[in-house]
């Protein structure tokens, strides 16, 4: 886990690994989230109630003080955190008694993935940082009415067949037929749920997965590229420059 405290902006960033974990926030402070993975498992939100939850990349969660949220998931999924000061939550942030959600937030995806680089950097640009947290915080302020929509069943399909197939060069029209609709229909769906288009969110897919295979084996770069469903190592190489600002050598040796 990495983490960062930003007293300016009274905000602490917490980038959460993908790993399984079984977690009860007692709820004590104000939350905002950003799921960057996938995330399957089960989960209880101000109750004893415990529900099946799939939650794809690009969802915006805003947990005021009071509301208990258990989450447990065997896989877990890459997840960015920022607990707020109450003082700084009363002024930026509307009051609201319970749990609110919006998906497909492009924005708010795009800003975490940013706090992601930045994080990982050997000396993180802290005024950055506190600029992305105020960032997150705006994205909050006019979505706290917006409703979680649960991700439809055909859309998981698609999902499952990218992770499964990561290492496969895959098509919008292969995409398409899993969803059960044209190319066009599921481009525009695809984007509007997650955030990302197709092929933004495969790139994701295999950056974390190598980045996964780098800290957890020693598998040569080449090796991992090809594993991952990059062309080659220098493809690879290009994602984690633009994504991560730094090369996946760079990268081992952070880890």
């Amino acid at each position: 886990m990495l983490s960062q405290r930003l007293p300016g902006a009274k905000v602490s960033l917490q980038l959460l690994p993908r790993a399984a974990y079984s977690a009860r926030d007692p709820a004590q402070s104000r939350t905002l989230g950003v799921t960057l993975e996938r995330q399957q498992g089960v989960h209880a939100i101000d109750s004893d109630r415990r529900v099946d939850f799939d939650t794809l990349p690009g969802v915006l969660a805003y947990t005021p003080v009071g509301v208990e949220v258990f989450s447990e998931s065997s896989s877990g999924g890459e997840y960015l955190l920022m607990r707020l000061d109450e003082s700084f939550a009363d002024e930026h942030l509307p009051a609201v008694g319970h749990r609110v959600q919006s998906c497909g937030n492009r924005q708010a995806l795009s800003l975490a993935r940013e706090v992601r680089r930045l994080l990982l950097a050997p000396h993180p640009d802290l005024l950055a940082l506190e600029q992305c947290a105020l960032g997150f915080v705006g994205l909050a302020q006019p979505k706290v009415e917006m409703a979680h929509r649960p991700a439809p069943a055909a859309l998981a399909q698609v999902l499952d067949l990218i992770a499964g197939q990561l290492n496969l060069p895959l098509t919008l029209q292969q995409l398409a037929a899993a969803y059960g609709q044209n190319e066009l229909r599921f481009l525009r769906d695809f984007t509007r749920a997650i955030g990302l288009t197709p092929h933004a969110y495969l790139v994701e897919v295999r950056l974390q997965a190598s980045r996964r295979m780098i800290e957890h084996t020693r598998l040569s770069l080449a090796e991992i590229a090809l594993d991952a469903g990059f062309a080659h190592q220098s493809h690879m190489g290009s994602a984690f420059r633009k994504f991560l600002a730094m090369t996946p050598s760079q990268y081992r040796s952070r880890f």
